[in-house]
């Protein structure tokens, strides 16, 4: 997978030491998409329990029905919990207008709505990960009709 801004932040971080995340997502907002999306053990978990995650809200639907069999290990419940975020961030970016990834200075990943209306969609992958609440399909339907 050729991303054009890994390119650029590795020259940069060559020359200057560092290049912040949101500077990416301006200079190359369509790789940064791909990157958010790969959720690699979310993915495996879901394969693993024959969902496909194929970026559409009905994948986070099947997700909220898994059995939380992460939650037994502490440090998968908490990558996760990050992934599950992503991919949630992943599913709203690609279907609700206007919603585009935002990264706040922290370097955290937001979606951002055409309102104006910034989603932390990390902090509720991360509490349906531990708790199952609210469901991954809850945030996306509260998110996608505001």
């Amino acid at each position: 997978m050729k991303l054009s801004f890994l390119d650029k932040w590795r020259r940069r971080i060559d020359a200057a030491g560092s290049v912040p995340l949101a500077e990416s997502v301006r200079a190359d907002p369509e790789s940064v998409v791909e990157l958010l999306s790969e959720c690699e053990l979310l993915r495996d978990q879901a394969a693993t329990a024959g969902v496909e995650l194929d970026d559409s809200v009905r994948s986070l639907e099947e997700l909220d029905q898994l059995q939380p069999v992460w939650r037994d290990d502490p440090e998968v419940l908490s990558w996760l919990g990050n992934d599950a975020g992503l991919y949630l961030g992943t599913v709203l970016v690609r279907t609700v207008r206007d919603a585009v990834w935002y990264v706040w200075p922290d370097g955290q990943p937001v979606v951002r709505l055409a309102s104006g209306r910034e989603v932390d969609v990390v902090a509720a992958g991360h509490a349906w990960a531990d708790d199952g609440a609210p469901e991954l399909s809850q945030v996306y339907a509260e998110v996608a009709e505001g």
